[in-house]
């Protein structure tokens, strides 16, 4: 379960203190979804990125099954991320010198994990319809495909939580599309929890629970 308590967000600026997030509070069970929208500059990476323990709240709790990964030290703190969180971001990051395959199981190279991790990112590849291009270079694949590539690079940890920051941001419409419908079905099957910032109306509007982000308090709708 991951659970956020009265999450405040601010910056030092020049002219004094900027609130970006204000009483966010937030609950998730495993296998539940949602998605967040909400104007250019409203906090939603910010938000995104403390839910990925990417970065601290200023104040307030985040839980991930009852226990705060901020207070683990820097070591545990990287585990955390690299085996509990994935994250799919606008720009796919892929590696241009590393092959399909290789850019999937990236992840585990971090921390190596038991059992045949090159298995399970073949399957992942299946599963995205990119299985015949395994040995291909980035530079070989369209920007859905590549996207695609970045969805398996998510799961190859079988983490649990799916953290994705406009997923469809840089992609046409049919293949903003196909990348949705993989990441929705990809979630169903594996019961992560999925949370979703995007511009997108489309895509947002295919969650059961749908919040926006304004003034930077976190809404219901």
């Amino acid at each position: 379960m991951l659970e956020i308590r009265e999450i405040f967000k601010q910056y030092s600026t020049p002219t004094g203190l900027l609130t970006v997030l204000s009483e966010i509070n937030l609950m998730l069970r495993e296998g539940e979804s949602l998605s967040i929208v909400g104007p250019s500059g409203s906090g939603k990476s910010t938000l995104l990125y403390i839910l990925g323990a990417l970065e601290p709240p200023t104040s307030g709790t985040v839980l991930f099954n009852g226990k705060d990964p901020f207070a683990l030290d820097d070591k545990g703190l990287a585990a955390f991320r690299n085996e509990q969180v994935g994250f799919m971001f606008q720009d796919h990051h892929l590696l241009p010198q590393c092959t399909v395959l290789e850019n999937v199981l990236l992840p585990t190279l971090v921390a190596p994990e038991d059992g045949k991790p090159k298995r399970r990112a073949q399957d992942l590849l299946d599963q995205v319809g990119l299985g015949h291009r395994i040995q291909h270079l980035p530079h070989e694949l369209s920007g859905g495909e590549k996207q695609r590539v970045a969805l398996a690079r998510a799961l190859v940890r079988n983490p649990q939580i799916i953290l994705c920051d406009e997923p469809t941001g840089n992609l046409d419409h049919e293949s903003a599309e196909t990348v949705a419908g993989m990441l929705l079905e990809l979630h169903g099957k594996h019961q992560t929890i999925l949370i979703v910032v995007t511009h997108n109306m489309d895509l947002a509007a295919r969650f059961a629970l749908r919040y926006r982000l304004s003034d930077t308090h976190l809404y219901r709708v």
